[in-house]
């Protein structure tokens, strides 16, 4: 599985709108509106590092109302969250 974080940068005027299309696209988990210099940050995990361009370059790209989008993979994954559900298997 790899993980891809894709920082989105919309025109204002479409921000819901861009972050329900891509939410909707294949590949993409989360869609997350944030502050600061970003207007969206969309999670995308797929099975194959050749997928994430085809999610983010063929489908996020383009969605109307989107200016620029910023591509980040993963290498690994650091989540207490995902450790304890490892270590919980089979207790109550």
């Amino acid at each position: 599985m790899v993980t891809a974080i894709v920082f989105i940068h919309a025109d204002t005027s479409a921000i819901n709108t861009v972050g329900q299309a891509v939410a909707e696209v294949p590949g993409v988990s989360e869609v997350y509106s944030v502050t600061g210099d970003l207007d969206l940050v969309a999670m995308v995990r797929v099975r194959e590092l050749d997928d994430v361009s085809g999610v983010v370059t063929d489908r996020i790209s383009a969605i109307p109302g989107i200016l620029t989008t910023e591509t980040h993979v993963a290498f690994r994954t650091y989540s207490r969250h995902d450790l304890e559900a490892a270590f919980a298997i089979g207790l109550d």
